[in-house]
């Protein structure tokens, strides 16, 4: 089998309020592009690695007038997509959903939420994503009270096969400090976000080892926004998100190799356009993350880039479709379930 996960930039912009796809001329949210041919590339990458599951991060939207799953299934009918059967979680107020997108044939799959509901006080024992987490990140005594802006999507999943297993489809809250102008605001942001964003980290961190601690089998897709040694304010911290969910139980073979002392060439999934200085930052922040159980199910990663994959490179309508696509690349997992 074989899962995936892919951050699909402003996919939202190529739907009309009644969830139509938009082939046309007009821009997409892509700088240069068109909605037509970024339509185009994401169904030629989407074919390409023909997963059976796809956890989409920055799905189309659901809203009042618009559903992420008719957005998707109108997709993936217009392009003959295998996997064409779509699912969402908690719906979020940033026009950036995580869903999933399906083969039918090869897995079942549903909806399922674990934790207690909470109100605006919230709890302190992993509530459900759609609540609100208290946890005090330093040393004032004092609790921040935590919310998720895409609460992670929970899934029960049974394979073809018959194999039960947990997935979670995550997109942790961005370190940019979006909005700041001087130098004290980009600071005073930038460390507030990473404060959230571990906070979201521990949290994510204490379901999965619930479901390590009840022999449950999980895995984690999704772009966590981050990696050991990102940024300047990580030492603030003295921990990345992916060093917290690694050590709830889960691995996966990039996150490992960035965490070395002397890594060498790190992995990247993401490549994004500087704005004025002629040049790409590369990082690596999407991942698939698997508990200890599974690595004796033969798994093998890749990241589809277009640059430092031998395949991707050499076949130059693949390559060319996933530079139109997104600012990521998608990453799968290929395991024996």
């Amino acid at each position: 089998m074989r899962l995936a996960t892919y951050n699909i930039e402003w996919f939202a912009n190529l739907f009309d309020e009644e969830d139509a796809l938009q082939m046309d001329d007009a821009r997409s949210g892509r700088y240069g592009v068109t909605r037509a041919e970024q339509s185009e590339a994401i169904a030629k990458v989407l074919t390409a690695i023909d997963a059976d599951a796809v956890i989409v991060v920055e799905a189309p939207d659901t809203g009042r007038r618009q559903s992420t799953v008719a957005a998707l299934e109108t997709f993936a009918d217009a392009f003959d997509l295998r996997a064409n059967k779509a699912l969402i979680g908690f719906a979020n107020d940033t026009h950036q959903e995580i869903a999933l997108l399906y083969d039918p044939a090869q897995l079942r799959a549903r909806h399922d939420p674990q934790g207690e509901e909470t109100g605006k006080k919230g709890s302190g024992d992993a509530p459900r994503f759609d609540g609100v987490f208290r946890i005090d990140l330093d040393i004032d005594a004092t609790e921040d009270l935590v919310r998720f802006s895409k609460p992670p999507l929970e899934l029960a999943v049974e394979t073809a096969s018959g194999t039960q297993l947990r997935m979670i489809g995550a997109h942790l809250k961005s370190k940019a400090p979006h909005g700041a102008e001087t130098r004290d605001e980009v600071i005073r942001s930038s460390i507030a976000n990473r404060r959230k964003q571990l906070a979201q980290a521990i949290w994510l961190a204490a379901r999965v080892r619930a479901h390590v601690e009840a022999g449950q089998e999980l895995i984690l897709l999704g772009d966590l926004n981050d990696g050991p040694g990102l940024d300047e304010f990580e030492h603030l911290f003295g921990r990345s998100s992916v060093e917290i969910l690694l050590r709830a139980g889960l691995y996966d073979p990039h996150a490992n190799k960035a965490l070395q002392p002397r890594p060498g060439a790190v992995p990247t999934t993401a490549r994004f356009h500087l704005a004025g200085q002629g040049r790409y930052l590369q990082a690596l922040l999407d991942y698939v993350m698997i508990t200890q159980g599974l690595r004796a199910h033969r798994p093998a990663w890749r990241i589809w880039h277009p640059f430092d994959d031998v395949d991707c490179w050499s076949v130059p309508d693949l390559r060319d479709a996933l530079l139109t696509a997104s600012d990521h690349f998608p990453v799968t997992l290929d395991i024996e379930i």
